[in-house]
């Protein structure tokens, strides 16, 4: 018996449009209406032309461009991380596009840019976009998760080990004598910040410390929920002699109004953050932390993806970087000093 080969007409059959509008709506989705596209998309879905035809034939269509989508562009962590994607794919004649997705959802300027007409792979760094925007889909470039994810989105992820990073740091202030070691994360939400927490919690468990529900303070990973973290700290009667903060931004933040408010790092306090971004080596203490091999991550994200991109085999589904303690100033023993 003969196999049944779908071709374009079968979808326009079927959609009751014509072949051009259909080959329109695969190409240049943007030139069509919502309506229009809903009901190519169902024709392809029914008559199996996506995968069989349409997904290889767009995959000819190159844009030569790849877009990232950062959850806030404000945020100095993703600096390197963009310059190494942008390394390996300008030596492969790429276009680097990125996108800030500050914001709930996915907004249409965005939704624009998810779509082979406008790129050829999107780099996914935002673990809070909504998954069905982006699972696969004829008219969707391949991607990749790097540095948060999706849990269930099925894509290739270029991670740290967040657990065992925040395992570092705690048990850093365990051997200097911390016995009393509160923890700052970020958003309940964030995926990283709910492995950072749990490493957190293993350690001081591993460690025989106290896990106490109100030493882990609210944070958002940002510059303004340290300072509301050093605030919450100093209004305790019964304070940890240590914090353990989920990102640089909000151990700096920490520091600064600590100190404004009279209180001194490490003596008073010693201070461990996680990322090690540029500055933290620059502040007053310098800044104990987990580094990230940021450069690194945006290399593997860029290489993974080119892989993808040009159908060179399944790539493994997590890789997963190192993570290194650098000890700088603002950690000691308890009352050093």
């Amino acid at each position: 018996m003969e196999r049944f080969t779908p071709r374009i007409r079968d979808v326009a059959r079927i959609a009751g449009v014509s072949t051009a509008t259909v080959s329109r709506a695969l190409s240049k989705p943007d030139l069509v209406s919502a309506e229009t596209l809903e009901t190519v998309r169902a024709a392809v879905a029914e008559t199996g032309y996506t995968i069989n035809h349409a997904a290889r034939n767009l995959r000819q269509q190159r844009t030569m461009g790849v877009v990232a989508l950062v959850p806030n562009l404000a945020n100095p962590f993703f600096s390197r991380i963009l310059a190494g994607v942008s390394a390996v794919l300008t030596q492969a004649g790429y276009n680097l596009l990125v996108v800030d997705t500050a914001g709930p959802g996915v907004d249409p300027h965005i939704a624009r840019t998810l779509d082979r007409s406008r790129a050829d792979g999107l780099i996914v760094f935002d673990g809070l976009l909504p998954s069905e925007d982006l699972r696969p889909d004829p008219l969707r470039p391949p991607l990749v998760m790097a540095c948060e994810w999706i849990e269930d989105l099925s894509a290739p992820r270029i991670r740290i080990d967040n657990e065992a990073g925040a395992r570092l740091a705690v048990a850093h202030l365990a051997q200097l004598g911390h016995a009393r070691i509160g923890h700052l994360p970020g958003p309940a939400a964030n995926v990283l910040a709910r492995a950072r927490a749990d490493g957190t919690r293993k350690e001081l468990l591993a460690q025989g410390l106290p896990i106490r529900s109100d030493w882990f303070l609210p944070g958002d990973f940002s510059l303004d929920s340290g300072r509301r973290g050093a605030r919450d700290w100093i209004a305790m009667q019964d304070r940890p002699t240590a914090m353990f903060c989920a990102s640089d931004q909000m151990a700096c933040g920490f520091i600064g109004e600590a100190q404004r408010r009279g209180f001194r790092v490490p003596q008073d306090v010693s201070v461990v953050g996680f990322d090690n971004i540029d500055l933290v080596d620059h502040i007053t203490p310098a800044l104990t932390t987990i580094r990230q091999p940021r450069w690194s991550i945006g290399e593997a994200a860029a290489q993974v993806l080119l892989s993808l991109m040009a159908d060179a085999g399944a790539p493994p589904p997590d890789t997963v970087l190192p993570v290194e303690l650098i000890i700088r100033h603002s950690s000691a023993a308890p009352g050093a000093g």
